[in-house]
């Protein structure tokens, strides 16, 4: 048993000053100071230093010279490994528009990974194929098709209903089953890569959208669009990218001040880049050339970002003027709360010992993960 004291402890629902955190795989016990009773443990005194959940992307593609569609059990094990230096515990592997037998490998090879237990893994973002082709982005325009609810099936099968998350066109035609059909599942139906009017993402009862702004019908004063849908309805979880090039850092507050922290969730959309120097990599199959910080096809799309989750959650802050408090709600357990992660995205006695240690820069030093430490160097993103 490990206890860790005197830190200020991000609970996701509130803050604790001076605070406790006892756990073994899971959280024994948390409170204030005044309530811990020392005990036959290891003991670890942060001296008030900041203690918040461990950060959950749902969207991440890879990083470190991995990607999901590599569909290499040992690579997505380093990629978990890597990404705990980010304060990252959980993800989802996310796909890309591909060949399907491209995609049906890799949804086996994600599914007995997190069967394993041997990563931070818990569960796959399906991004495509069923998207507007005019909205494509990064994602390859020959492997697009329809909404199909057949194949839909098929790849949650294979995944042993591990595709959490859909992104899809709410317009296309076969869309109200489609839906129907993830929903059945127990997915979420995300609209992204689409050119869905506002009525249209309120007929398909959208309550997700996939990176807000980018490649996604645009908001105007006449037609609100999937952005202003996105933005409007209160019940819609908004992903962003906080990286200041796929949205300005005024896009970016203004998607807080719409939404509020408790509806916009802070994801990377990183790809096999991240973590890497600049230079040319490989997303679906496509040539990226990274430099300055941003990955671009040769087209100029942006594809994808090599943004890590921590400093995502540092800009996310300077960005919005938002708390840490807040930062957390968006970095950690909106996501849980969406997905019913139940095990994570909070602080509290009975889930996983899943907590990051940050410094006064909000430099990640320590990544807690089902209660095995993992140590860092004030790590910048």
């Amino acid at each position: 048993m490990t206890s860790i004291i005197h830190a200020e402890i991000y609970t996701g629902q509130g803050v604790i000053p001076n605070g406790f955190i006892r756990f073994d795989r899971v959280i024994e016990a948390i409170g204030d100071m005044t309530d811990y009773t020392p005990a036959d443990e290891t003991v670890i005194d942060l001296g008030g230093k900041r203690l918040i959940p461990g950060m959950i992307d749902i969207h991440i593609h890879g990083g470190y010279d991995v990607d999901t569609m590599d569909a290499d059990p040992e690579a997505l094990i380093r990629l978990s490994e890597a990404m705990l230096a980010e304060g990252v515990t959980s993800f989802f592997a996310t796909t890309i528009t591909q060949d399907w037998n491209q995609i049906s490998r890799a949804l086996e090879v994600a599914r007995d990974v997190i069967a394993s237990r041997q990563t931070t893994i818990e569960g796959i973002h399906l991004e495509g194929p069923f998207i507007n082709p005019d909205y494509a982005g990064a994602q390859p325009l020959e492997y697009i098709v329809e909404p199909d609810v057949e194949q839909f099936l098929k790849w949650q099968e294979v995944s042993g209903n591990q595709i959490k998350l859909v992104t899809y066109a709410p317009e296309r035609p076969g869309a109200r089953a489609f839906e129907a059909a993830v929903r059945a599942t127990g997915a979420v139906p995300s609209a992204g890569h689409t050119d869905a009017t506002f009525d249209q993402n309120h007929l398909g009862q959208v309550t997700h959208g996939t990176h807000l702004y980018n490649q996604m019908r645009a908001l105007h004063h006449r037609e609100p669009g999937t952005v202003g849908y996105c933005l409007l309805e209160r019940s819609v979880y908004a992903e962003i990218i906080p990286d200041g090039i796929h949205s300005s850092k005024e896009m970016v507050e203004f998607a807080y001040r719409m939404k509020g922290p408790e509806r916009l969730t802070v994801i990377t959309d990183a790809m096999r880049a991240k973590g890497l120097s600049d230079g040319e990599y490989e997303l679906g199959g496509q040539t990226v050339y990274v430099k300055d910080s941003a990955a671009r096809l040769a087209s100029g799309h942006l594809a994808g970002s090599v943004l890590t989750m921590d400093q995502a959650l540092r800009n996310i802050i300077t960005f919005t003027g938002c708390s840490l408090e807040q930062a957390v709600q968006m970095t950690s357990a909106n996501q849980a709360e969406e997905f019913g992660l139940t095990q994570k995205g909070r602080l509290e006695r009975g889930k996983d010992a899943d907590f990051v240690v940050l410094n006064a820069n909000l430099e990640v030093e320590q990544t807690i993960h089902r209660g095995t430490i993992h140590q860092f160097k004030g790590r910048k993103g």
